[in-house]
């Protein structure tokens, strides 16, 4: 019988996608020479990802990612709130032309 795993992990850096992707290899078993035939890449690409490198290529990350069946998405840090940086707004442009009007008057 085999165990479905289901559980998220918040990924802000590189070291962080390095140590996603080492625990996956390990849990299931994988040298990091037989995860770098599988993804295309050498081993030494391998090492370097797994230890958080910041320049490892978007596109093989992710091909890393799928060959180990870990799926990214990306989701709002807090659904339900606005973002602070980009607070939600709302314009009445007929109030901002009224108001400037007046203010020439």
């Amino acid at each position: 019988m085999s165990a479905i795993l289901d559980f998220t992990v918040n990924l802000k850096t590189p070291r962080d996608v390095g140590l996603a992707i080492r625990q996956e290899r390990r849990r299931r078993g994988l040298e990091q020479k037989a995860l770098a035939d599988k993804v295309g890449v050498s081993r030494q690409w391998i090492i370097a990802t797994e230890q958080g490198k910041a320049g490892a290529s978007l596109g093989l990350v992710l091909r890393t990612l799928n060959v180990l069946g870990l799926r990214l998405s990306a989701h709002p840090a807090t659904p339900t709130a606005p973002d602070a940086a980009f607070p939600e707004t709302r314009v009445n442009i007929d109030e901002v032309v009224e108001t400037a009007r007046r203010g020439r008057r």
